[in-house]
């Protein structure tokens, strides 16, 4: 399953001005890795760039039902402190997925890790919004290049 899998990853915080580049570019890309054979699309159910992965795929079910997206959960608690509208978006996209596979029952140091570490382990390409050489999508993006995984960066950097 992994040479028809693609995992995302990006940044929590997409500028507002950049957001509808964004949401397009990574539309196009989706469609294309369909177009080459791709059907699962794992997310790890955070804010910004997750989310809007998350919901693109979903949209795209619409004209390719054989699509699935996998919601990958870090820990139970993972939406402690958001604001409440933002759960209400992370649980209505959980509802629609195909598959969700919480790792932890709880929060530990490493967890987010341990859920990207598992989408890329899973997955041939990752998609991601990849701004700064730091974080934890930036840990992911060079896990995934070290382990082979093709990694297409909407950022441009």
């Amino acid at each position: 399953m992994k040479n028809i899998s693609c995992c995302f990853t990006g940044h929590r915080d997409i500028p507002r001005n950049k957001y509808p580049e964004i949401a397009g570019m990574l539309y196009n890309e989706i469609i294309t890795l369909i177009e080459k054979g791709y059907t699962h699309f794992f997310a790890g159910g955070a804010l910004g760039f997750d989310t809007l992965a998350a919901e693109t795929v979903l949209a795209l079910k619409k004209d390719y039902p054989e699509i699935k997206l996998h919601i990958i959960i870090p820990c139970k608690n993972q939406t402690r402190g958001w604001r409440e509208e933002d759960i209400i978006k992370y649980n209505e996209i959980k509802e629609l997925a195909d598959f969700t596979e919480c790792l932890s029952p709880i929060y530990y140091d490493g967890c987010m890790q341990a859920r990207n570490r598992y989408m890329v382990d899973h997955s041939s390409v990752c998609i991601a919004y990849l701004t700064r050489l730091s974080g934890g999508s930036a840990g992911t993006v060079r896990y995934a290049e070290k382990n082979g995984v093709q990694v297409i960066n909407l950022s441009g950097k």
